[in-house]
């Protein structure tokens, strides 16, 4: 499917503030850039970074103090069916890639060793996709969706105690109980066709069978209609704007429209 996608940020800064944005959309093998423009005012030069894993790209800027307006527009083909990790298989350990062993660990907000005993517990004689699509579905099926129910410093646990969260406390959770299963899992920030309110998404990649896959707990959009700009650890590597200082929003909006 052919993919319109825009995001358009409006914040104020009091004082001089270095700015890391990730928002311009990754080329990937099904995920293809037909064309895309970011137009950055109130701050410059800009200097772009490869992102983490070598998926997408970072930009650097600085702003001085005032008004900051980031703009990105892409044009994406997307081909990705989706399918069930349901009887996909589990790598060995030692034959994960050196990049992928990172995301067995634990992370600031994805402390798989404190969700260990419950993901053995709780889906006894399961492995593979078998397990991560019964992780999926408890989170699913446990927590639940409420605007404002956590912040920027909720994990994982607390997410489980609680019960509730928004996006990326669903994919926290999920990842750390993938991991506490010894499968890798990765945090991905997407921009997600019939997502509803749109806004920026979390969602997790799991590893298995040698390859990334795309599950999603909250069930908020298609998986085929998703476009992935960063991905890494947890929120801390794929926050969509890191700001060294002190930024007040005025405004944000994220469209993805279907054009084919």
């Amino acid at each position: 499917m052919r993919l319109q996608i825009e995001a358009d940020l409006h914040y104020n800064f009091r004082e001089p503030t270095d700015l890391l944005l990730a928002i311009e959309a990754a080329d990937l093998p099904d995920q293809k850039i037909i064309e895309d423009k970011m137009v950055v005012t109130g701050a410059g030069p800009l200097s772009t970074i490869p992102g983490g894993n070598r998926v997408g790209r970072r930009t650097w800027t600085r702003t001085e103090s005032g008004a900051f307006h980031a703009n990105y527009r892409a044009t994406m083909d997307v081909d990705r069916p989706h399918k069930s990790v349901l009887g996909l298989s589990a790598s060995p350990l030692p034959k994960i890639p050196s990049e992928v062993v990172p995301f067995l660990w634990p992370s600031r907000y994805c402390e798989a060793d404190r969700l260990f005993s419950f993901a053995h517990q709780e889906f006894e004689g399961l492995d593979g996709g078998d397990f991560v699509h019964a992780a999926v579905e408890w989170v699913r099926s446990h927590i639940r969706y409420v605007s404002g129910s956590s912040d920027a410093t909720t994990t994982a646990a607390d997410t489980f105690l609680s019960r509730q969260g928004v996006c990326r406390d669903f994919a926290h959770l999920t990842a750390a109980i993938v991991r506490a299963h010894d499968i890798p899992a990765r945090i991905a920030s997407v921009y997600s066709w019939r997502l509803d309110p749109p806004d920026f998404h979390a969602v997790v990649e799991v590893w298995l069978d040698d390859a990334w896959h795309i599950v999603d707990a909250t069930g908020l959009a298609p998986i085929e209609g998703m476009v992935r700009m960063a991905v890494g650890r947890d929120a801390t590597d794929v926050a969509f704007m890191t700001a060294f200082g002190s930024a007040m929003l005025n405004s944000q909006s994220v469209s993805v429209t279907r054009i084919d």
